[in-house]
């Protein structure tokens, strides 16, 4: 399974030249897998990530509620002076949260809506079916 949870990172980080590093969380807020930018130097320590995806997951819950109001969240995205991130939530036909895809852009990332839509979310779309599977 972690195979699986690997590639499916590994194909993230690789879509754009931008992405400094992708992950796969659990509904539970545990990381899965990640793949980072060759070269680049992490921001957070491995707990400190570990931390903003329990976090991120707990966002996402509060998130998805409004769904069948508002309409499937295609990707919330936060900017800080260092970076973008960005959650894409995996949630299955009753509305629950399965998973939440992280990835983080570098800062000076202009086109990050085209980004997300027109390269990791079809990624995402393509794997969605056997991630909900796994789920």
């Amino acid at each position: 399974m972690t195979n699986f949870f690997k590639s499916l990172c590994d194909t993230i980080a690789k879509s754009e030249k931008n992405i400094r590093f992708a992950a796969i969380v659990d509904h539970h807020g545990t990381i899965l897998a990640f793949s980072e930018r060759k070269g680049i130097k992490p921001l957070l320590n491995e707990e400190q990530t570990a931390q903003y995806a329990l976090a991120a997951v707990t966002r996402q819950y509060t998130r998805i509620r409004w769904q069948s109001i508002l309409g499937k969240i295609d990707y919330t995205c936060s900017s800080y002076e260092k970076l973008l991130r960005i959650t894409i939530p995996i949630t299955d036909s009753r509305n629950h949260l399965c998973f939440v895809i992280i990835f983080t852009l570098d800062v000076t990332t202009k086109n990050f809506h085209h980004i997300i839509m027109n390269k990791v979310k079809p990624i995402v779309k393509e794997k969605e079916k056997e991630l909900l599977n796994r789920a």
